[in-house]
């Protein structure tokens, strides 16, 4: 070994050496600091812990058994009380309320939406639809469908176009794609986009022939074809 070479490796190892030390000399200073800080993200992980445990995951199944009743006057479209209780149980606003960070205060949302929608106020449908979150790939569409129905009762058919657009491009299925896009579609031929509507007609004959849809589509795409002859 060349001198030059044991000179490089006694450099190096006495770097290594300066390093550690100053490393023991900055853990040596600082160690009350670093206990405080240890302990402070033990506590927090803790507490996280804690907090899911005793406070979250009660709550979220005190919400779901308030909420039943609150389902049950929906699924018989008493829409009203559904909404807003009935003096003994909660109905979907209080839960929002009350539950609003649960998951079931999302899915009242949800059904508050629905709710405001066949009750005819469709402002109120709209807010709570946009606040439910979902990866659900029907409720998502059946969610922003739903506004899409809500902005054509208010009158306005682009917006009603984007959200049925939005709604039936979410998750490719036979269930709620083609019922958004014939919505799209016929919004589309109504305000004499016939070209646009015809391209989705076809769409749907090709894509979903076994659909509810799919097997009515021929007058559709006979119909809009007569209006562009015309």
């Amino acid at each position: 070994m060349t001198n030059e070479k044991k000179h490089n490796q006694v450099d190096n190892l006495t770097e290594v050496e300066s390093a550690l030390t100053k490393t023991e000399q900055f853990l040596e200073s600082n160690q009350k600091l670093i206990s405080i800080v240890i302990g402070a993200i033990v506590v927090i992980a803790v507490g996280y812990l804690a907090f899911n445990k005793f406070y979250l995951e009660p709550r979220v199944q005190k919400a779901q058994d308030e909420m039943f009743q609150a389902q049950i006057y929906f699924e018989k479209d008493s829409f009203n009380l559904a909404l807003n209780g009935d003096g003994n149980n909660p109905g979907f606003l209080d839960i929002i309320d009350d539950y609003g960070s649960t998951d079931a205060g999302n899915v009242a949302n949800y059904y508050a939406g629905i709710s405001y929608l066949h009750s005819g106020q469709f402002e109120k449908a709209i807010d709570h639809l946009k606040k439910f979150d979902t990866d659900d790939v029907l409720l998502g569409p059946i969610a922003v469908g739903a506004q899409g129905d809500a902005n054509v009762e208010l009158g306005k058919t682009d917006k009603a176009i984007d959200l049925y657009t939005e709604a039936y491009k979410m998750n490719d299925n036979e269930l709620t794609s083609p019922i958004y896009m014939l919505k799209a579609a016929e919004l589309l031929e109504s305000n004499n986009k016939a070209a646009e509507a015809l391209k989705i007609y076809e769409t749907i004959k090709e894509k979903f022939p076994l659909s509810n849809e799919g097997r009515n589509i021929d007058k559709y795409i006979a119909r809009v074809k007569v209006k562009m002859n015309a």
